[in-house]
């Protein structure tokens, strides 16, 4: 496990490195963002959101919580949101859950944890909503459909918040996808619930 040393250290030649490559990638980052997109993720270490769809440090503007929930009483997520659709105007919310959450596992096995129990109530209840689905399915199957109708649901909510609800009546462009991470190949699913501006609200 590296300690503190080793990630400084391991920073001090990124930065170099990027240096190296572009002289001014620093001072024009310095000069503020302006990102097309807001990623809305899961907190798992192995779903690094720049990373997986290519994107370089102030292209894509990130929040994270534990299975990807955007519940209408986080202030937390509620605040990115609006400051992403307010002041950065970014075109795109892009809700992302990936397959073999552990978030969702829990959710699903209704098994204790502690205090995140609490958090992942949100997803249990989109859980008690599918139910019948979810049973019907083998049970290899069952996680990664819960995981689906998750980022469904939380792409949902992003819609039903006032902050996008007042962009889209004032026409701002801005269109609200829901897309979900395979960890077994790279690849991002687009589970087409996209909503724009265009939409009916």
């Amino acid at each position: 496990m590296a300690g503190l040393d080793e990630l400084l250290e391991r920073n001090r030649e990124w930065a170099t490195a990027t240096v190296a490559d572009d002289p001014g990638f620093f001072a024009a980052l310095a000069e503020g963002q302006s990102p097309e997109y807001l990623w809305i993720g899961c907190a798992d270490s192995r779903v690094p959101a720049n990373e997986i769809v290519g994107l370089a440090p102030g292209e894509l503007f990130v929040h994270r919580n534990v299975a990807n929930v955007v519940a209408h009483t986080d202030l937390n997520c509620l605040s990115v949101l609006q400051y992403a659709v307010d002041v950065l105007a970014v075109a795109h919310v892009i809700v992302c859950g990936h397959y073999g959450c552990g978030g969702i596992q829990a959710a699903l096995e209704d098994a204790r944890h502690g205090l995140v129990d609490n958090w992942l109530r949100h997803v249990m209840d989109v859980a008690d909503q599918h139910a019948d689905e979810i049973a019907s399915l083998p049970e290899v199957r069952r996680l990664d459909r819960l995981c689906e109708l998750n980022v469904v649901e939380q792409a949902a909510n992003v819609c039903e918040t006032t902050i996008v609800q007042d962009a889209w009546s004032r026409a701002q462009e801005l269109t609200v996808h829901g897309v979900v991470y395979g960890l077994r190949d790279g690849l991002l699913r687009d589970l087409g619930v996209s909503r724009s501006s265009l939409d009916t609200a």
